[in-house]
């Protein structure tokens, strides 16, 4: 367990399947607001859903499911070609309703935890994705409001600042490249995902720099390099 971390074990797990173990961590945020809610759901069994760790907006960290165990938070999707995420990953919760920044506080315990995470499991920086990267048909999280640069700076992500790229560049291939579920989810699902998360703040339809981007990040950390199985 984490140092400092705050046992508060959770039923809702099981085996890694297949002798897996983790590649990738998936971020999410709860939704909820409440903490005593947010543990009362992912500790009761007929919820059947849990995280490995939860950090409230104050920066505490609670354990729910050792990480060598299948905790039940990433559900249907893939990421670079696999599914069964749960057996791949470790999935961390972000108390946040989705409509709010996250504290500073809060994110700087995400990066004490991520470091030791990806450095226990030896977890690349392009393994860190968001729920919404796996699912993006279904699911938002961690949402527009997340400070994915500021992971990257800190080496515990990726990002790119790239505004040209190659003129034959396509969205949908490159994205697939990098590992979003393009076939499984649309086009419009994974532009909507990416957008979220590397041009959060950006309106208006698929234009010259999130193709640039997209290819950028395709050709720097491409889903063959993780070598999922």
């Amino acid at each position: 367990m984490l140092a400092d971390s705050i046992w508060h074990p959770s039923p809702n797990f099981g085996p890694r399947r297949d002798g897996l173990t983790p590649q990738l961590v998936v971020l999410h945020y709860t939704a909820m607001t409440d903490l005593d809610e947010v543990l009362e759901r992912l500790c009761t069994p007929e919820h059947e859903v849990s995280c490995h760790y939860l950090i409230d907006e104050d920066g505490r960290l609670f354990t729910l499911v050792d990480g060598a165990m299948r905790a039940w938070h990433a559900g249907a999707g893939s990421w670079a070609g696999v599914s069964d995420i749960n057996s791949r990953s470790i999935g961390i919760e972000l108390l946040n309703s989705g409509r709010v920044r996250f504290s500073d506080a809060q994110m700087h315990r995400l990066e004490v935890v991520l470091a030791c995470v990806m450095d226990r499991w030896r977890i690349a920086p392009h393994g860190v994705i968001g729920h919404s990267d796996m699912a993006p048909a279904r699911k938002q999280d961690p949402g527009r409001f997340f400070d994915w640069q500021r992971l990257a700076q800190k080496g515990l992500s990726v990002w790119s600042d790239a505004s040209i790229g190659r003129d034959t560049a396509d969205f949908a291939q490159t994205a697939a490249q990098f590992g979003y579920p393009v076939n499984e989810a649309g086009v419009d699902a994974v532009f909507e995902a990416f957008r979220h998360r590397f041009r959060p703040w950006h309106v208006g339809p698929l234009d010259a720099t999130d193709c640039a981007m997209m290819d950028d990040l395709a050709t720097r950390f491409s889903a063959r390099s993780l070598s999922l199985t």
